[in-house]
């Protein structure tokens, strides 16, 4: 819910950075190569880096049973349609 809210709040805020002259060239250089403004670069660099970092702390919680069946299917060899194309591919290199 609180990212709905968020969405529908045009509200703004201002953040303040200091960073290095070169730190600063290179995130304009990235912007640019992206076609986004120094604002609209790190603003999508923040928040990717925020989700990765919630993510990263999801803890799942399942019974014996559930835990057991899934290191059985980790220890199993890949197969299938899919992995035999991705096999077959070209190797770029």
């Amino acid at each position: 819910m609180a990212i709905q809210s968020t969405i529908a709040d045009p509200q703004t805020h201002a953040v303040n950075l200091r960073i290095r002259t070169e730190i600063r060239a290179l995130i304009d250089q990235a912007a640019k190569a992206q076609g986004k403004t120094r604002s609209e670069f790190m603003i999508d660099a923040a928040r990717r880096a925020a989700e990765e970092s919630l993510l990263d702390q999801t803890l799942v919680r399942v019974d014996q049973q559930t835990y057991d069946h899934f290191l059985e299917v980790l220890d199993q060899p890949p197969s299938g349609e899919g992995f035999e194309r991705l096999m077959a591919a070209p190797k770029p290199w």
